[in-house]
């Protein structure tokens, strides 16, 4: 069922129904989630399947991680191409924006860096974009848990996309076909603690405005706050989307939105400056909360060919978008970020 949540323009919406197997409370279920996605572009999904537990264990190894030296640190490079997105990549490597075509409108909106750290770890068994982690006797451990958190992570997809497909009125397994192989991509993301005066000015970024790439994306967010969704009726003004304990908050990427031919919406978000601190001992300054987040992005087999839904295009309703390769549309956004 979806909550009401006062101030909340995202839906809150529970899965649990929809394990029951009645076919009137799946549909029910599928009819939210497809409406969320139809309207708001995001929802906030409880009753996901991975454990309170898992997601708490998941963000204190990430913590480890992320207060290493920075040199352990660098014993997991990212490449230098921004396709073969894993390992770690340290503060102002990456410019996250939303995509433009040109390359003056590249160069503009990288001008400022993304104040933050990460570090990407994709499926153990892809055979084109290995892992790349650090050694085993850095973070003993760390390995082994994150190749099972990113299968856990995995079932959460096959929910949503077996609900999505039929919200749409289309086989349950329609989305699943494309998505066999898990081509996914786990991310642990660290917001250090830096100068408000900085982020005021719009001299750094968190991140900027942008829409996520492919299909959907599952969040796992601290309670310290800082995500903000554009407001699905006035276009620039963005609300907070704050810690929701015991929900992952889910939204359309941009390669869903094409596939429906614009019928789901791929919403703007951005990472603002979270709740502030004062500094210790110099009280003239003004410090943010460091953050942490675990994203899950979701992406289609690459060699898949993602072309209009059917039901979202006819004689009336063209299709908006050229056909294209899962592989080949994540490559040129990754491509466009690094």
């Amino acid at each position: 069922m979806v909550d009401a949540i006062e101030s909340l323009s995202i839906p809150v919406i529970d899965l649990e129904p929809a394990r029951t197997g009645r076919s009137d409370e799946v549909a029910q279920t599928a009819q939210e989630v497809y409406h969320a996605f139809k309207y708001v572009g995001f929802a906030y999904i409880k009753n996901h399947g991975v454990s309170q537990e898992l997601i708490d264990e998941a963000f204190e190894w990430s913590r480890k991680f992320f207060a290493l030296p920075q040199k352990d640190k660098e014993k997991a490079p990212h490449p230098p191409e921004g396709w073969y997105h894993r390992g770690y990549s340290g503060i102002g490597r990456e410019k996250v924006s939303q995509m433009v075509f040109d390359e003056a409108g590249i160069a503009e909106q990288r001008k400022r860096p993304d104040v933050k750290e990460s570090f990407e770890i994709g499926n153990e068994r892809d055979p084109r974009m290995k892992n790349i982690w650090i050694p085993e006797e850095v973070l003993p451990g760390f390995r082994s848990f994150f190749a099972g958190f990113f299968e856990t992570c995995a079932t959460i997809e096959d929910q949503l996309l077996r609900l999505i497909a039929r919200g749409m009125n289309l086989d349950e397994s329609y989305f699943l076909e494309y998505h066999r192989d898990k081509t996914n991509q786990c991310r642990l993301l660290h917001y250090p603690a830096m100068e408000e005066e900085l982020l005021r000015q719009g001299k750094a970024e968190r991140i900027a405005a942008h829409s996520d790439f492919g299909t959907l994306t599952i969040l796992f967010q601290d309670e310290v706050g800082g995500l903000e969704v554009e407001d699905i009726h006035e276009k620039g003004k963005f609300n907070a989307a704050p810690f929701v304990p015991g929900t992952a908050i889910v939204n359309i990427g941009d390669l869903l939105m094409r596939w429906s031919n614009d019928e789901l919406r791929s919403t703007l978000h951005r990472v603002r400056a979270p709740p502030f601190m004062e500094t210790q001992g110099d009280m003239s300054g003004r410090m943010t909360c460091p953050r942490y987040s675990i994203p899950y992005f979701v992406s289609p087999d690459r060699e898949k060919v993602i072309d209009c839904v059917p039901g979202c295009f006819g004689p009336e309703r063209p299709k908006k978008y050229e056909p294209t390769t899962g592989g080949d549309y994540i490559a040129m956004r990754m491509n466009a970020t690094y």
